[in-house]
C-alpha cells in the first residue's frame, strides 16, 4: 500500500514546507507530485496535510506516516550501501537485451556512469537476441532486458522504470503536420515506416490503429534511425517513435504529434531472473536507466 517513494515525499514537504519546494527536492513536477499525494491519499482513506496552511502542517494520519518515514528511509539508504559493498561477492557480468532499436544512444551516459560506479563489473549490451530477449534471459543468455512488454512469470522479476510518450513523426509539410493530435481513422492505410519489428508489434499498430478497427499501411522497414528519420522527411510514410527519437534529427525538417488526444503512453520495465546471481547488479543497473530515462524525458 505505501511504497518508498510516498515516503520520500512526505519527508520532502517536511524539509520544504511547501508542494513546490517539495516537488524540486524530488524532481518531479508540483502537478506530478500533487497526483502522487492524492494517490496515498486515496490508500488511506485520509488527508496528509491540512491544505493551505502555512507553514505546512501535517494531520494526524500524515504525521503517523512521516514518522515512519524518518525510521524506515535511514535503514533502506544504509542497506543499499551494504548490497552495493557485497557486489563483490556476486557475478560481476550483466548481459543486458534492448527491445528498443532506439534506446541505443541514450543509454551511452548509463553505461559510462555505471562502469565508474562498478568498474569490477563486466557489461554487454546486445540487440542480438532482440525479438526474443524474455526468453534468452530465461534461459540464462541475457541477464537483464529493457522491454514495454512484460509476460508474467515466477522467474522474472520486472521493475517499471518510467513512461514515454510514443509520438508520430512526419515531415513538417507532410497533410497532417499542423495538427496538435491524430485520430487511428487519419491513418487509415498510410505507409508505416519502422524498425525491422513485424506490424503486429509496433505502438502505432497494436494500441492504436487496431483498437480502432483502423487498416494500417504497408510497412517499410529501416534498420537504422537515422535512415529512419531520413525517409520520414522525403514524406515515404509516417512513423510512431518515443518522444526522445526525435533528438537525433539533425537538420531534418520534422514535426512529431501526438497519438490521439491524450497521447500514447507507454510504459518500461526492467526485466532479470529473481534469483540470478546478478541480481543485486542488475538492479542497480535499472536504477540508473531510471534516473536517465527520466531526465531524458524531461528534456524532451
Amino acid at each position: 500500500m505505501i511504497e518508498l517513494r510516498h515516503l520520500r515525499t512526505l519527508v520532502a514537504l517536511k524539509e520544504s514546507g511547501s508542494l513546490a519546494g517539495a516537488a524540486k527536492k524530488r524532481f518531479v513536477t508540483q502537478s506530478a507530485l500533487s497526483h502522487q499525494i492524492k494517490e496515498l491519499e486515496t490508500r488511506i482513506n485520509s488527508a496528509i496535510f491540512v491544505r493551505k496552511s502555512k507553514p505546512l502542517s501535517f494531520t494526524q494520519e500524515g504525521a503517523r506516516l512521516l514518522n515512519l518515514a524518518e525510521d524506515i528511509l535511514p535503514k533502506v539508504i544504509e542497506t543499499e550501501f551494504d548490497l552495493k559493498k557485497g557486489l563483490e561477492d556476486g557475478d560481476n557480468h550483466l548481459g543486458v537485451g534492448i527491445e528498443c532499436h532506439s534506446c541505443f544512444r541514450w543509454l551511452m551516459p548509463v553505461i559510462e556512469q555505471f562502469r565508474q560506479q562498478y568498474p569490477q563489473a563486466d557489461l554487454d549490451l546486445s540487440s542480438r537476441h532482440l525479438f526474443d530477449s524474455l526468453n534468452a534471459l530465461e534461459q540464462g543468455e541475457l541477464d537483464v532486458v529493457l522491454t514495454s512488454d512484460p509476460v508474467p512469470g515466477q522467474a522474472i522479476a520486472y521493475q517499471h522504470l518510467f513512461d514515454f510518450e510514443v509520438r508520430l513523426v512526419v515531415a513538417s509539410d507532410h497533410p497532417l503536420a499542423d495538427q496538435p493530435f491524430v485520430t487511428p481513422q487519419q491513418l487509415a492505410e498510410l505507409p508505416i515506416l519502422s524498425y525491422p519489428v513485424s506490424l503486429e508489434r509496433l505502438d502505432i499498430y497494436r494500441h492504436f490503429l487496431e483498437p480502432a478497427g483502423v487498416k494500417a499501411g504497408p510497412q517499410v522497414t529501416c534498420d537504422l534511425t537515422m535512415m529512419l528519420l531520413q525517409r520520414i522527411a522525403c514524406k515515404d510514410g509516417i512513423a510512431a517513435l518515443p518522444s526522445w527519437s526525435i533528438s537525433e534529427a539533425h537538420g531534418l525538417s520534422l514535426t512529431s504529434i501526438r497519438l490521439g488526444k491524450e497521447g500514447l503512453k507507454r510504459p518500461l520495465f526492467g526485466a532479470y531472473r529473481r534469483n540470478g546471481a546478478n541480481a543485486r547488479l542488475a538492479q542497480h543497473w535499472l536504477e540508473l536507466v531510471a534516473a536517465e530515462g527520466l531526465a531524458k524525458q524531461k528534456i524532451n
